[in-house]
């Protein structure tokens, strides 16, 4: 098979299927060696990009996917309904943050490191689809797992969990003081 006919075959697929697609299941569906997948769908990123199209090809963790250009972004918002934000209040920035770090974790987890209920945070960065459930620990109990999505690798520019930035612990240790300095200024009413 031809690298300009690969070309095209991957073109459709990512076309269609919306999502990421791995390019082993692509090579699996031409009976083709992997590598060959992995060139062709560079050669058609580059092209995208030389041609500086209004698609271009994104990879996310090991997986490519078809998405419009930010450069026309602009002019989508303009005909299409301004898609919903999500806004991420400190507390789910908090959460989310913990959960990447950290995972797979537990609500029980979280709550150890955050001092407080992560229920509603928890929910919400589902509900945003940063967020979603792993699995269950083999522990008593089995409470639920969580870590971090595609669309959460998407929303913060990375291609894997391994490109976030590492803290020093400097840093931590920055971060510890603030949260007990926060922890001791805060009233209590009754």
């Amino acid at each position: 098979m031809e690298l300009e006919e690969i070309k095209n075959i991957a073109e459709g697929i990512l076309f269609t299927m919306g999502g990421t697609v791995e390019p082993s299941r692509i090579a699996k569906a031409l009976e083709i060696e992997e590598k060959k997948v992995i060139e062709a769908i560079e050669a058609l990123k580059k092209d995208y990009e030389e041609q500086n199209r209004g698609i271009s090809i994104t990879q996310i963790d090991g997986a490519y996917q078809m998405c419009t250009s930010p450069d026309i972004y602009e002019y989508l918002i303009r005909i299409a309904k301004q898609p919903k934000k999500h806004v991420l209040t400190d507390v789910l920035l908090e959460t989310l943050s913990i959960i990447a770090y950290k995972q797979p974790i537990t609500k029980s987890e979280i709550e150890k490191i955050r001092g407080v209920s992560c229920d509603f945070a928890v929910s919400k960065l589902v509900e945003f689809g940063l967020c979603t459930e792993l699995g269950r620990l083999d522990a008593p109990g089995r409470p639920m797992l969580f870590g971090t999505t595609e669309e959460f690798l998407r929303s913060f520019g990375v291609s894997s969990i391994e490109e976030l930035p590492e803290l020093s612990q400097s840093q931590i240790e920055e971060f510890k003081l603030e949260a007990e300095n926060e922890a001791n200024n805060v009233e209590v009413t009754v």
